[in-house]
């Protein structure tokens, strides 16, 4: 028994300190444990003293401070110093902007859930409620987005008025200016009701609420710019659009070769100081139509009219557009989904130097306003319009299987329907959650640049996807064009949501986890700020801290990963037992996956990780689908634990933990150190990969909830416009599809009292025998009746004369559309 001894001090040492790692005890915690370990066995066999000497030596150099510092971290500091890749100022600018929020949490490889479900569920004021109440539906149910797409190729000009009359566009704008303050969660609620009717009014009324000269405005204006701007965008005598994109240009923004040079000039028949500036912009939304152009360009001084600086920098102005030398009112035609985007141009314009936003003083400033403002304004509109996309794609799809038969059933109870029935179904309530919460962090005064990258993405991403599934299961009265036709204009336009806002590859491969490694992880900024003071003594006593801060985070995180992959995340807590609790589990397992696979990215690749753009693609995928995952369990809690709504809870996370495990899968199998791939695949995955994607049955499950009216589904499809009035193709569809369910069984009756099991065709002639055979009452009849006809309408596709669809000339020089009377 005594030969076991050594055997079973070693492994009880090794789960003690193993236990220390997972609860993440301190340095000084760990080398007491160790020393103490150590005594107590050397009762039982003796170290020599030159073992004790070796280990007193090195737990001193660790413990002690200046010690550690001279023969550890200050060799290493020197190498990081020399090896840190270089960052451009955009980069760095990029870096700083916004703030951390629950993705630092994710990063860190022990999320707080309770800190999660303590953030106040997003509510609308009085006020945003009657908005969204009044004006909203007001205008939703005079916008026909067959007109404005293929008739007018804009908004009709008495919809420009509203909008105008009831300050949609100054959403964004304070009270004091004449706006209406509104929450970024009203903002998002409005915005998904207008995408669900018409993409271009929702982006016409998204984009002067976003990235633009409002928002530029409030924050960094001069009193004087605001006092004059504000109340005019707020009242609609403005129109506003900012242009950054250029044809060299277009993700990488920091390159733009519009340029413009300090200089004195005259204006107004007087001598000012001022810029001279050359631009040539393209996709810039409302340029058409804009009466005020916010520009991105490149500064330069070189006469020192500034100061000492030379090259300013990236700077944001202001200029309006009826400067003689302004170029605006030709139009790009994106996809069928003609809102207004368009170039601007000029050549050598001369314009005072207080047109630069906030003035002299914010010259060279523009790169850091921009992504500032972006994360704030890229959190709100595309995701928002994503998600009020398919929450009407969603519902009306469903409706219209339903409703669709084929082969004497309704098309959605086969199970070839039913899959992408329940992607539709469980994509609509992934989407809500994460746009929810999201805004929700906006409310509280965070500007989250990273999630802000996450949810354009992959909200635009999974909108994309949900408008094939819709046309897949629609099919020919998807692909006929026409006022009947609810799904073909976003079909056509998803692709513009990927492109905007930068480029969705773009911001997969590089931005979310480019940012979320440095912005999220405790330690890595510490280091490189560390890295970069000029004060050597300073910035060694920083990084020593965060070093060894660093170095036992990852050790950590590699012990908690192989305890929670060989115990099956069986002893991880979760602040709620239910059949929510396993998923909690799971997340706090990938969540130090994460966080030890950054360090391990990091610690290999270095500098050439920027370069290695599809590990950061996968790496930044776990962070995303961790978030995602994150905000379906924030919108279960939100929304009072329903269990009814638990199917697209377990299909959401199911499908989110799924993606995760295949983004870590691949990272590690095509992992550019293969040894150090396998390995981690070994530590992260002993017992094999757990998950699996949503099975059939929780497939049929969701097919059925889009089906079926509940109060499930109308969480679903909460804030849509589906209101019956005569028009819209979204109410027309709900009110057949609860009249066909209220049918099944009077035609049931009908086919009995005939004896013979009828087509669910002609309801109107099996009304009428219904009658005439004293099975039906007049009102039964007159339902039947009426559900025929919705029927036909539901299932019917437009057509047109051959004139109706020529491509007929332009107006003749000097006529005027009715956009030109807007601007």
């Amino acid at each position: 028994m005594q030969s076991y001894i050594p055997l079973f001090a070693l492994i009880a040492g090794l789960l003690l300190m193993g236990g220390l790692a997972y609860f993440r005890a301190s340095l000084l915690a760990f080398s007491l444990v160790l020393t103490g370990l150590l005594v107590a066995y050397s009762f039982v066999s003796p170290f020599s003293q030159l073992f004790w000497l070796a280990y007193l030596l090195i737990i001193g150099g660790l413990n002690f401070k200046a010690l550690r510092q001279q023969l550890i971290s200050k060799p290493l500091f020197k190498i990081f110093k020399k090896i840190m890749p270089e960052m451009s100022r955009t980069e760095k600018e990029a870096i700083d902007a916004g703030t951390t929020w629950w993705e630092g949490e994710l990063f860190r490889g022990a999320p707080d859930w309770k800190k999660l479900h303590s953030y106040p569920a997003p509510r609308l004021s009085p006020e945003e409620q009657a908005f969204l109440d009044g004006p909203v539906e007001q205008v939703c149910a005079m916008t026909r987005d067959w007109e404005i797409t293929h008739e007018l190729a804009d908004l009709p000009e008495e919809i420009w008025d509203f909008l105008k009359q009831h300050k949609f566009f100054a959403m964004i704008i304070k009270k004091q200016y004449g706006g209406l303050e509104f929450s970024a969660y009203a903002q998002s609620c409005v915005l998904q009701k207008l995408a669900g009717v018409s993409a271009v009014l929702s982006s016409t009324v998204g984009v002067p609420n976003s990235l633009g000269p409002g928002e530029l405005l409030q924050h960094y204006g001069t009193k004087q710019q605001q006092d004059h701007y504000l109340p005019r965008l707020a009242e609609g005598k403005e129109i506003p659009c900012f242009a950054l994109t250029s044809p060299e240009a277009g993700s990488d923004a920091g390159s733009i070769p519009d340029a413009g040079v300090v200089c004195m000039g005259e204006w107004q028949g007087e001598q000012v100081l001022g810029m001279r500036i050359t631009w040539n912009k393209r996709y810039i939304t409302l340029a058409p139509v804009a009466t005020i152009l916010g520009l991105a360009f490149k500064l330069s001084d070189p006469d020192g009219l500034l100061g000492e600086q030379k090259e300013l920098g990236i700077t944001c102005a202001l200029i309006p557009t009826d400067i003689e030398g302004v170029e605006v009112g030709r139009r790009h035609f994106p996809l069928n989904v003609p809102f207004m985007n368009g170039p601007t141009r000029a050549t050598d314009l001369f314009v005072p130097i207080d047109f630069i936003i906030g003035g002299k003083e914010m010259a060279g400033q523009g790169w850091r306003m921009l992504v500032e403002c972006l994360s704030v304004g890229r959190g709100i509109t595309l995701p928002s319009s994503a998600t009020g996309g398919i929450k009407n794609a969603a519902l009306a799809t469903g409706a219209y299987a339903r409703i669709r038969r084929q082969f004497k059933l309704p098309i959605g109870k086969m199970e070839g329907i039913e899959e992408p029935l329940a992607r539709l179904a469980g994509n609509a309530y992934l989407m809500g959650a994460a746009s929810d919460l999201t805004v929700s962090a906006i409310d509280l005064g965070e500007k989250p640049s990273v999630i802000s990258a996450i949810v354009k993405y992959h909200l635009t991403h999974r909108g994309q996807r949900a408008s094939i599934d819709a046309m897949d299961i629609v099919g020919g009265k998807g692909i006929c064009l026409g006022p009947k036709n609810f799904l073909a204009r976003a079909y056509q336009g998803a692709p513009i949501a990927i492109t905007v806002e930068g480029a969705n590859i773009l911001t997969r491969s590089m931005i979310i986890y480019g940012q979320g490694a440095i912005r999220c992880h405790p330690y890595v900024l510490n280091e490189m700020a560390a890295a970069q003071d000029p004060d050597f003594n300073r910035g060694l006593d920083s990084f020593d801290k965060a070093l060894f801060s660093h170095l036992g985070f990852a050790f950590s995180n590699f012990v908690r990963s192989f305890w929670f992959g060989i115990t099956g995340n069986n002893f991880v807590s979760a602040p709620y037992s239910d059949q929510t609790a396993v998923y909690y589990k799971q997340l706090t397992r990938f969540s130090s996956n994460l966080a030890l696979l950054s360090d391990v990215a990091m610690g290999t690749l270095g500098g050439n990780l920027k370069r290695k753009e599809r590990v950061s693609a996968r790496l930044g995928d776990m962070l995303s689908q961790l978030y995602l995952a994150s905000a379906v369990l924030k919108r279960y809690d939100d929304e009072g634990r329903k269990t009814e709504d638990l199917p697209l809870v377990h299909w959401s996370m199911q499908d989110a933990l799924f993606q995760l495990q295949t983004a870590l899968d691949e990272l590690l199998l095509n992992f550019p150190n293969k040894l150090v791939g396998k390995f981690m695949h070994w530590v992260l995955f002993p017992l094999g990969k757990p998950l699996h994607a949503p099975s059939d049955q929780l497939d049929h499950t969701l097919a059925r909830i889009l089906q079926q009216p509940s109060e499930t589904r109308d969480r679903l499809g909460q804030g849509r416009f589906d209101s019956r009035v005569a028009g819209n193709v979204y109410g027309e569809l709900e009110q057949t599809l609860e009249d066909v369910l209220a049918c099944e069984a009077l035609y049931d009756r009908v086919c009995q009292a005939l004896g013979e099991k009828r087509p669910f065709t002609q309801l109107d002639k099996l009304a009428e025998q219904g009658l005439h055979l004293g099975v039906l009452s007049p009102e039964e009849a007159q339902l039947m009746k009426r559900t025929e006809q919705g029927r036909l309408a539901a299932i019917n596709v437009d057509d047109f004369d051959h004139q109706q669809l020529e491509n007929r000339p332009a107006q003749p020089q000097g006529s005027h559309s009715s956009w030109d009377s807007v601007a």
